[in-house]
């Protein structure tokens, strides 16, 4: 069986350059108002030369949501059974605010993919996303039940996070213009930090 050869530097920078494009074509236009013309003209090459790295929109579209995948589970998988609850939930909360302030062309992808009915990645939203959820709200019920933190739906706990933590990335332009400010993040952790330790406290 032929091994792949591992591609050079040029190859490399040129794909990352294409995959970085097209996050932000993406993100901006969302999947069916993006072009390859537009991707490439953004990566700085010719759209043969795109053609070369990807064979097509949808592959292209395909490897960021993989990629886009591993790094929003990431901070679940972080929440520690063993740890103390409120402190792995608040957490939680941070690292997904932190995500939103960090990589919100990969929230509004995301996003835009949900809206879409998630044809690409529903197999992982029933799949690899349900088993994650369903395995850390069995910890959340577990402290509850325990008397560690206040009595709470563990799913829509976490359906409640992920709202209001991916908001400041999915709607930046909105909130920017209501608060007419450069950084809305730390008025945002504090305010969240606040309403999540208030609700979970025993």
């Amino acid at each position: 069986m032929n091994e792949m050869k591992p591609l050079t530097r040029i190859q490399r920078k040129n794909r990352e350059a294409i995959l970085g494009a097209a996050l932000e074509v993406f993100s901006q236009y969302g999947f069916r108002g993006s072009t390859l013309d537009q991707i490439a003209q953004a990566a700085g090459l010719s759209k043969p030369n795109l053609l070369y790295y990807f064979p097509s929109k949808d592959a292209i579209h395909a490897q960021l949501l993989e990629s886009l995948l591993k790094t929003w589970l990431d901070p679940l998988y972080k929440m520690d059974p063993d740890g103390e609850p409120l402190d792995e939930i608040m957490g939680y909360v941070q690292r997904k605010l932190e995500m939103s302030r960090d990589y919100p062309r990969e929230s509004r992808l995301f996003a835009n993919e949900i809206l879409q009915g998630a044809p690409r990645i529903h197999d992982a939203l029933t799949g690899e996303l349900k088993t994650l959820v369903d395995e850390k709200a069995a910890v959340i019920a577990d402290w509850s039940k325990a008397g560690k933190i206040a009595p709470v739906d563990p799913y829509h706990l976490i359906f409640s996070i992920w709202a209001l933590t991916q908001h400041y990335a999915d709607f930046d332009v909105q909130v920017r213009a209501v608060l007419d400010a450069d950084d809305p993040f730390p008025a945002a952790g504090t305010y969240i930090d606040t309403l999540f330790t208030r609700l979970l406290s025993v």
